[in-house]
């Protein structure tokens, strides 16, 4: 297939540091353009990479006809605005998540035009260690699988940070909570009926800095997870099933130059074997998966659809914190 041209919405950290050095990689891919609200920025973050072309606003970017998808890594509260800009421009775009702050700001993105691609960037659906969980639990391997725990934290107390800004969509559910929800909906293969958690707010930032979740995926099967924005960084998934386990070792930022590794336990407490994978990185084959998606005409596996599910999780998530009860999806 011929490379993807794409162009790069502004010049964040997750994209600078970790996604375009991915899409870089890849012999699938051309970035062509990147694009910031300083020019001076656009053409430091274009030298560092290598990238063509650098414009000094997002708009003049969109305008650009040889960018075929754009990647948007912007805030929280700038996802939806930017990513309908792209498509009304003709750009397929893919947009970190969250795709938006609340479920009702999601659905705006059905006004896209109907050719137009557009997919939440949850990289752990690409990712070699998460297909082989997800074949190993649909072939039976571990049994029926009735529970999936999680544990994902980092520590950060910066005020700059945009994930310290509440009025902006900061905090931890928004940034890291939606990783354990996206990859339980993944491997039940459903959606919760309802959910229920406890919520504890910085006292400064007001966001949600640490959350502790329980989502009832019917037929007795639930996912529990912590997570926060201010504790070690740490993270773990365990998947429970009747015949067995799988723990994943790094789940959600699984490094680029190292094998990723799972471990899948018989009935035998602790007893089993590590599997690892071939060096892959993530970003890369979301970012490829997405070109080909282009390319084919083919609809999305994850399109607007799934990501508003995922944000009506994550809105019943909030409103629970607050009610002290169960809340329906």
């Amino acid at each position: 297939m011929t490379k993807v041209k794409w162009g790069i919405i502004s010049t964040a950290n997750i994209g600078m540091a970790k996604v375009l050095p991915a899409m870089l990689k890849s012999k699938e891919i051309e970035i062509v353009a990147i694009s910031s609200r300083n020019l001076k920025s656009a053409k430091a973050a274009a030298a560092k990479l290598g990238i063509a072309k650098a414009y000094g606003s997002y708009e003049e970017m969109l305008a650009d006809p040889e960018i075929e998808c754009v990647y948007n890594p912007l805030p929280n509260h700038l996802h939806v605005p930017l990513t309908l800009a792209a498509a009304k421009a003709g750009k397929h775009v893919l947009c970190e998540k969250p795709i938006a702050i609340t479920a009702k700001e999601a659905m705006k993105l059905k006004k896209a035009p109907r050719k137009i691609h557009i997919s939440e960037a949850f990289m752990v659906r690409h990712a070699l260690q998460w297909l082989d969980v997800k074949r190993r639990v649909d072939a039976g391997e571990i049994g029926e699988v009735r529970a999936i725990q999680a544990l994902f934290s980092y520590f950060n107390t910066d005020p700059k940070n945009v994930r310290n800004d509440a009025k902006i969509g900061g905090g931890g559910l928004l940034d890291i909570g939606c990783y354990p929800i996206t990859v339980a909906r993944f491997i039940f293969a459903g959606e919760p009926k309802r959910v229920a958690s406890t919520i504890d707010r910085d006292p400064k930032f007001k966001t949600d800095r640490l959350v502790g979740g329980l989502a009832d995926f019917g037929r007795g099967r639930h996912l529990s997870f912590t997570i926060s924005t201010q504790l070690a960084p740490f993270q773990r998934v365990q998947i429970m099933g009747t015949k067995g386990r799988i723990e994943v070792q790094i789940p959600f930022n699984a490094p680029p130059d190292a094998p990723n590794k799972i471990f899948v336990q018989g009935m035998a407490m602790n007893v089993g074997e590590w599997h690892q994978f071939l060096v892959s990185d993530q970003y890369q084959l979301q970012a490829e998966a997405f070109g080909k998606a282009v390319r084919s005409g083919k609809k999305l596996k994850w399109g607007v659809e799934d990501a508003i599910k995922n944000m009506k999780v994550l809105d019943a998530f909030f409103k629970a914190g607050k009610s002290g009860k169960w809340e329906k999806v």
